[in-house]
């Protein structure tokens, strides 16, 4: 990009990038939104500081600019669109539903055994329903998914 257009791109884009940790960061599901409101507007004026320059400019290294521009803030669609897609609650039921019938079977064919062996399966069935349920929920649960890609783009964007 030239001259101006391509240090308030630059700055534009680190704004965003933070915007995108911070939201990633964020438990708070209130906050999370305000996030992703303020980081509407900085694609927005992303948008308003590139095309015109596009439009004066039409050369292959502005045209590969625009593109990658394009990939950057569809990538946010795409993380969106995942965490929207959530397990239906039909799965959901398929998993408690297999869970119980393979408890009965075990409780059923362990008559004889000691009683310690039948918690062990209805233990292993909690611990994996829990992780499921807590990798489901983005923005909240134990397990946090920190964005590595994102905080090293931001590093290496840091102006000298």
């Amino acid at each position: 990009m030239p001259g101006d257009t391509g240090a308030r791109t630059r700055e534009l884009l680190r704004k965003y990038l933070d915007l995108r940790i911070a939201f990633y960061e964020e438990s708070d599901t209130r906050i999370a939104a305000e996030i992703g409101q303020k980081t509407a507007s900085v694609q927005d004026a992303l948008w308003v500081v590139v095309s015109p320059a596009a439009a004066s400019h039409p050369t292959p290294a502005t045209a590969l600019a625009i593109s990658g521009m394009n990939d950057v803030l569809n990538s946010q669609g795409y993380t969106t669109a995942a965490w929207w897609n959530r397990i239906p609650v039909g799965a959901w039921a398929t998993m408690v539903l297999m869970a119980v019938a393979c408890n009965l079977l075990v409780g059923y064919g362990e008559r004889r055994k000691g009683e310690l062996f039948l918690f062990i399966l209805p233990v292993v069935v909690s611990i994996a329903f829990f992780l499921i349920a807590d990798l489901d929920s983005p923005h909240g649960g134990v397990i946090h998914v920190h964005p590595h890609n994102l905080l090293a783009a931001a590093q290496s964007m840091k102006p000298p």
